[in-house]
């Protein structure tokens, strides 16, 4: 974190806005494809009471995204619990659980940076279809082999490599497609709170489903049930309507190049490389604590099945809940604070749950750890996509997934390997007080910060209240011009 803190230096005034920087020609495949224009037209009249918790919901693309999202999802949390549970059913060892996490996240890490590239290139919409049809293969897949009884665990981890390979590039395309559906005005940071309330509510659906069916019925049918899942939102991409605009045509550049581009575009501008440190630091250390559950589940609690389930479901609640509170919020206004409370709250939890032995003391943690996580990374989310230019926005969030999830293979192999030697409490323990200096270093760097933000959203009229407030302030200031 102390790269961060050199971030915040007194010459932080003087880094160009975004918007002026260099920007690049990306390379197109054909002519036309189907994408949304920056910013589709919405209703002009502003919701009110509770429909305004609700306002991207006005574009009938996002309704759709949003109903396939959630069926998809669920799915996608009861394979993820059944996999935890099979490879520690099958070995007992704590490192071959985090080797099968690492497994299934590495490719996040590896080629999501690629990836943005083409989600820069291509129609989001059809890498989405594309995805998703992989990832429903793959579910169907690893059902098939587990019903037959030909799977291993090396089998398993290999399968869960290839699900992360194919979640390298449908992740960062989800997030950089909300912007394809309600714009970059006023309803983006609603559909960001929306999506991350899908995102994290599905845990507590999910992960209940799946120890149920683990219980009743198998692991493999936990597998079929996310492969069929995918029917929902692949249903959904198909039935929107995007209308087909005019790209430029084929030019010359190299991914690498645009690529580099791009590390260099969000690395040379002060807030995103903050806000990208803090994601990376806080999943290194932190977001492992959930490769460990079965541990938890089985020799802190006594549990089976059904408590691993319980404890992967409750951290959902306090996500539903943080959700639920971003999407009243009608403003980015005190953002970054609450960024650097999420990750606080979110590391005072992971403390108290890893010390805890009464259960329900435990899940009461786990419901702040949800809730700490989503605030600190959807609010993360919706300052990168509202400071990012538009085209680079899939590299850049390409990086805050990578930033996001990437760094979870290191984390679940370093939790893995804390917990075979010194226990899975004391794992999460160090988890969470790393998390927490964390979010207290970011703190004291926001002053800076501001200095920076402030005057883009004056310009980009995304705080009228605070671009008043400097326009007032620099006309008191500045001395008029001869």
């Amino acid at each position: 974190m102390s790269q961060v803190r050199h971030g915040f230096g007194t010459h932080l005034s003087h880094l160009p806005h975004p918007s002026h920087s260099s920007r690049l020609a990306i390379p197109q495949i054909g002519c036309e494809d189907t994408a949304m224009p920056e910013t589709p037209p919405a209703p002009t009249a502003e919701p009110s009471g509770w429909r305004s918790m609700v306002r991207a919901f006005r574009h009938r693309n996002f309704r759709l995204f949003f109903s396939g999202q959630c069926v998809s999802l669920v799915g996608t949390w009861v394979q993820g619990v059944a996999v935890s549970w099979l490879v520690y059913q099958l070995t007992g060892s704590a490192l071959l659980l985090g080797l099968a996490g690492f497994a299934g996240q590495l490719p996040v890490f590896l080629l999501t940076p690629l990836a943005g590239v083409f989600i820069d290139r291509f129609s989001r919409h059809r890498l989405l279809l594309l995805t998703q049809t992989l990832a429903m293969i793959q579910a169907l897949v690893l059902a098939g082999m587990t019903y037959s009884g030909h799977l291993n665990v090396w089998g398993l981890i290999a399968l869960n490599a290839i699900a992360g390979t194919i979640a390298a590039v449908d992740i960062p395309t989800r997030q950089a497609f909300l912007v394809d559906m309600v714009g970059h005005g006023p309803d983006l940071p609603n559909a960001i709170a929306l999506n991350s309330l899908t995102v994290h509510s599905s845990r507590i659906l999910g992960p209940a489903i799946a120890g149920l069916l683990l219980v009743k019925v198998s692991p493999a049918f936990c597998f079929l049930v996310n492969g069929l899942s995918y029917i929902g939102v692949l249903a959904a991409l198909l039935a929107m309507q995007l209308p087909k605009i005019v790209k430029p045509g084929r030019v010359n550049g190299r991914a690498h190049h645009e690529l580099l581009e791009g590390v260099r575009y969000a690395w040379g501008f002060a807030p995103i490389r903050a806000i990208l440190l803090l994601v990376v630091f806080a999943n290194l250390t932190g977001a492992s604590y959930a490769v460990l559950m079965p541990i938890f589940a089985q020799e802190v609690f006594h549990g089976g099945a059904h408590t691993l389930g319980y404890l992967m479901a409750v951290p959902g609640v306090g996500a539903m809940i943080a959700g639920i509170y971003l999407a009243s919020r009608k403003s980015v206004l005190g953002a970054g604070i609450r960024i650097a409370a999420g990750a606080v709250v979110f590391g005072v939890a992971l403390v108290v749950f890893s010390q805890s032995r009464w259960m329900p003391l435990s899940l009461l943690a786990l419901v702040f750890v949800g809730f700490g996580m989503v605030t600190q990374m959807a609010l993360s989310n919706t300052i990168l996509q509202t400071l990012v230019d538009h085209d680079k926005r899939g590299r850049v969030m390409s990086l805050f997934t990578m930033s996001f999830m990437g760094m979870a293979p290191f984390g679940s192999m370093a939790a893995g390997a804390l917990a075979n030697k010194f226990g899975a409490p004391l794992a999460v323990s160090f988890g969470g007080l790393a998390c927490i200096a964390g979010g207290v270093i970011f703190a004291l760097q926001l002053p800076a910060l501001r200095r920076v933000v402030l005057p883009i959203y004056r310009e980009k009229g995304i705080v009228p209240e605070i671009a008043s407030g400097l326009g007032n302030a620099a006309n008191l200031t500045t001395p008029p011009e001869d």
